[in-house]
Protein backbone atom coordinates (compact mmCIF):
# COMPACT_ATOMS: atom_id res chain seq x y z
CA UNK A 1 0.00 0.00 0.00
CA UNK A 2 1.30 3.45 -1.17
CA UNK A 3 1.39 6.03 2.33
CA UNK A 4 2.09 9.71 2.43
CA UNK A 5 3.39 11.76 5.25
CA UNK A 6 1.23 14.47 6.42
CA UNK A 7 4.67 16.67 5.33
CA UNK A 8 4.01 15.14 1.87
CA UNK A 9 0.61 16.23 1.67
CA UNK A 10 1.24 19.63 3.35
CA UNK A 11 3.81 19.96 0.09
CA UNK A 12 0.61 18.89 -2.26
CA UNK A 13 -1.53 21.35 -0.92
CA UNK A 14 1.14 24.70 -1.16
CA UNK A 15 2.00 23.46 -4.44
CA UNK A 16 -1.82 23.43 -5.44
CA UNK A 17 -1.48 19.75 -6.93
CA UNK A 18 -3.78 18.03 -8.58
CA UNK A 19 -5.28 15.25 -6.46
CA UNK A 20 -8.26 14.27 -4.59
CA UNK A 21 -8.59 13.92 -0.60
CA UNK A 22 -11.27 11.39 0.80
CA UNK A 23 -11.75 11.24 4.75
CA UNK A 24 -13.38 8.03 5.38
CA UNK A 25 -14.17 9.16 9.46
CA UNK A 26 -17.89 9.47 10.23
CA UNK A 27 -19.74 12.47 9.82
CA UNK A 28 -19.79 13.89 13.20
CA UNK A 29 -15.60 12.80 13.46
CA UNK A 30 -15.41 15.20 10.17
CA UNK A 31 -18.21 17.88 11.55
CA UNK A 32 -15.36 18.10 14.49
CA UNK A 33 -12.03 18.57 12.45
CA UNK A 34 -11.51 18.14 8.80
CA UNK A 35 -8.77 19.22 6.65
CA UNK A 36 -10.95 20.10 3.90
CA UNK A 37 -11.20 16.21 2.04
CA UNK A 38 -14.45 14.86 0.56
CA UNK A 39 -16.05 13.22 3.42
CA UNK A 40 -17.10 9.19 2.68
CA UNK A 41 -17.42 7.46 5.64
CA UNK A 42 -15.87 4.41 5.45
CA UNK A 43 -18.75 2.07 5.54
CA UNK A 44 -20.34 3.94 2.39
CA UNK A 45 -17.07 3.48 0.66
CA UNK A 46 -18.01 1.32 -2.24
CA UNK A 47 -21.34 2.59 -2.60
CA UNK A 48 -19.65 6.05 -3.13
CA UNK A 49 -16.51 4.66 -5.08
CA UNK A 50 -17.99 6.49 -8.23
CA UNK A 51 -17.17 9.94 -6.34
CA UNK A 52 -13.30 9.42 -6.10
CA UNK A 53 -11.21 9.89 -9.07
CA UNK A 54 -9.36 7.13 -11.21
CA UNK A 55 -7.03 9.65 -13.07
CA UNK A 56 -5.28 11.57 -10.46
CA UNK A 57 -3.68 10.71 -7.18
CA UNK A 58 -6.37 10.17 -4.46
CA UNK A 59 -5.64 10.34 -0.84
CA UNK A 60 -7.45 8.49 1.84
CA UNK A 61 -7.55 9.94 5.42
CA UNK A 62 -9.13 8.61 9.07
CA UNK A 63 -8.25 9.61 12.45
CA UNK A 64 -4.89 7.46 12.28
CA UNK A 65 -4.63 5.78 9.09
CA UNK A 66 -6.15 2.02 9.92
CA UNK A 67 -9.67 2.85 8.38
CA UNK A 68 -7.79 4.58 5.40
CA UNK A 69 -6.14 1.54 4.67
CA UNK A 70 -9.23 -0.38 5.16
CA UNK A 71 -11.18 1.94 2.34
CA UNK A 72 -7.97 1.07 0.30
CA UNK A 73 -8.26 -2.36 0.61
CA UNK A 74 -11.48 -2.56 -0.58
CA UNK A 75 -11.20 -0.20 -3.36
CA UNK A 76 -8.20 -1.82 -4.60
CA UNK A 77 -9.34 -5.71 -4.33
CA UNK A 78 -12.72 -4.87 -5.65
CA UNK A 79 -12.93 -1.48 -7.84
CA UNK A 80 -9.40 -1.78 -9.32
CA UNK A 81 -8.19 1.31 -8.14
CA UNK A 82 -3.97 1.70 -8.53
CA UNK A 83 -3.78 5.69 -7.43
CA UNK A 84 -4.86 5.53 -3.92
CA UNK A 85 -2.44 6.76 -1.34
CA UNK A 86 -2.87 6.19 3.24
CA UNK A 87 -2.23 9.18 4.82
CA UNK A 88 0.17 7.81 7.11
CA UNK A 89 -0.95 8.75 10.69
CA UNK A 90 -4.24 10.59 9.80
CA UNK A 91 -5.73 13.60 11.43
CA UNK A 92 -3.78 12.82 14.28
CA UNK A 93 -0.26 13.60 12.64
CA UNK A 94 -2.08 16.50 10.93
CA UNK A 95 -3.01 17.95 13.73
CA UNK A 96 0.44 17.01 15.64
CA UNK A 97 2.44 18.73 12.73
CA UNK A 98 0.24 21.61 11.42
CA UNK A 99 -2.99 22.61 13.64
CA UNK A 100 -1.92 22.12 17.19
CA UNK A 101 -5.21 24.12 17.79
CA UNK A 102 -7.23 21.66 15.57
CA UNK A 103 -10.34 19.60 17.55
CA UNK A 104 -9.01 15.98 18.02
CA UNK A 105 -10.29 13.13 19.79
Amino acid sequence: MKELTVAELKNKIDNKEDFQLIDVRETFEYEMSNINGENIPLAGIMIEAGKISKDKPVIIQCRSGARSAAAIMQLEQNQGFTNLHNLKGGILAWAAEYDPEMQVY
